[in-house]
């Protein structure tokens, strides 16, 4: 398997070795606007890859992100509707993920690493047609309002001038006397109006244009308010669709256990009691694991107790946690290195000064989603159905076509409780079409446990980090040298997802909050040494953001501590030339009441981080009891996402994510003892509850910058402002999570 720097395969390396031979002919067939109308089959007519209108006045927004309980379905229809003068929430108007995966539903902002507003040249153009080309309709990174802000209006605004253009063209005016307005056209000179689906057929004859003006903000009458959610009412009464709600006629029930040891495999099964259960239907080798099919997930699951199965891990390196720990010290103080940053003469600005240092180290973490991982299969000769809420939707076309040999492939892509990065895998979708293929003709839905779940997830890496810093005459850093050493993620989620594998020590994902970092040191050097073990590691939210925020902002308080500065004022000095940083300093100073003496017992800790081309700063508000009770009484958040389109979602964003990293800074740890996971279930693996929740204050920057993301950024602040408010209280200097790991706990 040959090895590529993800850089190097983002900017072309994708094109090496017979893509090229495509031609730039055929990529440019490729459509990556979407702009295009088409007339579909029952009548409606697509003003282009967004937005559909049906004759009957019906109008439907394709959204081609999959809705997991971050509010894609609002958000996105939002920048649609502005610009195409509808109202969301009326009857008529309702929002689906596409199951056509086109080439213009690609995650271009997630693959190329920018706003779509700055893409330009040759090689943003290849990489779309690329991205575009292989279907890579992702849903991750913090981007889909990033991708979709500019995009989306403008699709809208598009299919607003057709409808104009068309209505004008009955009336026989100019379309300059015509308007829309609450899906419909206005005659400026008559008062006449046409309903959108009165204009369904007479605006198939219209040409898109592309050089349409989009509303000025200051004229926007959704984007930027308060919307309900629109999946919301169908959550509540029970009407909505998730993976594990799929039912058809004779659908039967898998489920599986996998190998406790990473890497081990099947080496023999005895079923002969398992099939003398009343429903079970058959068992089925896996390799690395053992489905069994019934006629309900109970029996299925319970069968599991009555088979017999040795799995062989005999060429698995069976690791303990503290094996891990030793590999991580071991790679920063030995290991190879790639260096990321190197400014200054950090050896010269070192040389017979005070050198001070910390060690941090973070542990593997579960994503634990509320809906357990699951996916429905049904394999009827070369034809595959199959039902799922994955965050690739390419997976669902890809896993039966490598599989079974699919050739014709039908996806449902479901909603999805929660996936924080688990869904991108396609493990699920694996199993279940493996297991489908075993019941041809017949639906089987695959269900794991939550103990299966837990201890075979694709875990957040584990990871530490040294740090050394020189202090000037006024406190401040001259020197900050940082080496990390973790488990990195693109190589072992390539391993299981991709044709090929990324190369780790040299990704620059690893070094994510740490390699741009804003704050103003004059000698600066930043390095990575990896290691590698059989468990797999994947995308967890915030990513590497959530450790590196910890070693980052962790150490900054120290630095803070140790000059005798206010914690508060070092970050706004080491800040201090970067505009939108210092002004969210400045509104969160204020929004916490930073000035206010805090009470014995109690203690208020800061962190500020950017991420996802975003800014979030959190103070949290604890006490501390003689007995080492850490009760988190209030977080105040202040981000600055740049445009908001939802203020609803990105308040509802930056407390989701507050409370998942603070159920990992309390209790999160996955450890391991012979290779296989201990936690089993939420009695081992804890989550916050409502009496550890705190009061949380979400305050939003207002200002005209491109969008960034909201889904992960309120979750990196979180372990180190709670690790510093726990010292400002009189606690110890937290270092590693969980804070149980120093002897807190949690009331």
């Amino acid at each position: 398997m040959g090895k590529f720097t993800r850089r190097a395969f983002m900017v072309g390396g994708a094109a090496v070795g017979g893509t090229l031979a495509l031609g730039v002919g055929f990529l440019s067939t490729i459509d990556t606007s979407g702009y295009d109308a088409v007339i579909a089959d029952d009548g409606s007519f697509a003003l282009n890859a967004w937005v559909t209108i049906k004759k009957d006045g019906t109008i439907q927004f394709a959204v081609p992100r999959l809705e997991m309980g971050q509010g894609v379905f609002t958000s996105l229809p939002m920048l649609l509707a502005e610009e195409l003068e509808v109202d969301l929430s009326a009857d008529n108007v309702s929002v689906v993920h596409p199951q056509e995966n086109l080439p213009v539903y690609a995650n271009f902002a997630m693959m190329l690493r920018k706003h779509p507003e700055q893409f330009s040249g040759a090689g943003d153009w290849l990489g779309k047609k690329m991205f575009g080309l292989m279907g890579l309709a992702g849903t991750g990174g913090s981007t889909s309002i990033v991708d979709a802000y500019t995009p989306l209006r403008k699709a809208g605004a598009i299919a607003r001038e057709m409808l104009i253009s068309a209505a004008a063209k009955q009336w026989g005016i100019a379309k300059s006397d015509c308007f829309a307005e609450n899906g419909q056209v206005v005659s400026r000179l008559s008062g006449d109006k046409l309903s959108y689906g009165e204009l369904a057929e007479a605006v198939s004859k219209e040409t898109p244009d592309e050089n349409v003006r989009l509303k000025p903000k200051k004229d926007f009458k959704l984007v930027g308010k308060p919307q309900k959610r629109v999946d919301i009412p169908s959550k509540v009464n029970g009407t909505a669709k998730f993976g594990v709600d799929v039912v058809t006629d004779d659908m039967l029930f898998g489920t599986v256990m996998q190998s406790p040891v990473f890497g081990g495999v099947v080496k023999s099964i005895n079923d002969t009691e398992a099939l003398k259960l009343k429903g079970v239907k058959k068992v089925v080798n896996l390799g690395d694991a053992v489905g069994v099919i019934a006629d309900s997930y109970y029996k299925a699951k319970k069968a599991l107790d009555y088979l017999d199965v040795e799995f062989d891990d005999s060429a698995v390196t069976k690791l303990n946690s503290d094996d891990v720990s030793r590999m991580l010290k071991e790679a920063i103080e030995t290991g190879e290195e790639h260096e990321f940053v190197h400014e200054g003469d950090v050896e010269a600005a070192s040389n017979g000064q005070e050198t001070i240092e910390a060690y941090y180290e973070v542990p593997y973490l579960a994503h634990a989603t509320m809906e357990p991982i699951n996916a429905t299969a049904c394999v009827d000769g070369d034809k595959v159905e199959i039902w799922s809420g994955n965050q690739m939707p390419a997976n669902m076309e890809s896993v039966p076509k490598d599989v079974v040999n699919a050739k014709t492939v039908t996806p449902h892509i479901m909603y999805a409780g929660g996936g924080f990065g688990r869904r991108v895998e396609k493990d699920a979708e694996t199993y279940a079409v493996k297991m489908a293929a075993a019941m041809p003709g017949i639906p089987v839905k695959v269900i794991y446990s939550r103990e299966e779940d837990m201890q075979h997830d694709v875990y957040r890496p584990a990871a530490a980090a040294r740090l050394k810093a020189v202090l000037g005459s006024d406190g401040y850093p001259d020197v900050l040298d940082t080496k990390v050493g973790l488990q990195p993620i693109m190589p072992s989620f390539s391993k299981r997802n991709l044709p090929f594998e990324i190369a780790g020590l040299s990704e620059a994902s690893n070094m994510e909050g740490l390699q741009h970092s804003k704050y103003e040191v004059p000698n600066r050097r930043l390095k990575n040494s990896i290691i590698e073990t059989n468990v797999p590691v994947g995308f967890w939210r915030s990513v590497s953001h959530t450790h590196n925020a910890f070693f980052l902002e962790g150490f900054v308080d120290e630095l803070a501590h140790k000059a005798g500065h206010d914690p508060f004022e070092y970050r706004q000095h080491l800040l201090k030339g970067h505009k939108r940083l210092s002004a969210l300093l400045a509104e969160l100073k204020k929004q916490a009441d930073w000035a206010k003496p805090v009470p014995k017992g109690k203690g208020r800790g800061i962190a500020v981080h950017e991420s996802f081309l975003s800014y979030v700063g959190e103070v949290f508000d604890i006490s501390l009891s003689d007995d080492g009770e850490v009760t988190v009484d209030k977080v105040t958040c202040v981000v600055d996402c740049g445009s908001v389109v939802n203020p609803d979602t990105v308040k509802a964003q930056m407390e989701s994510g507050i409370i998942f990293g603070l159920s990992a800074a309390l209790f999160g740890e996955i450890t391991l003892d012979g290779g296989a996971v201990e936690q089993t279930n939420f009695t081992d693996y804890e989550m916050v509850k409502m009496r550890h929740a705190p009061e949380i204050s979400v305050t939003i920057m207002e200002n005209d910058e491109l969008p960034g993301g909201v889904g992960e950024p309120g979750t990196p602040p979180v372990y180190p402002a709670l690790a510093n408010a726990i010292f400002a209280a009189g606690g110890k200097r937290i270092r590693s999570m969980p804070i149980t790991k120093y002897g807190y706990s949690s009331i």
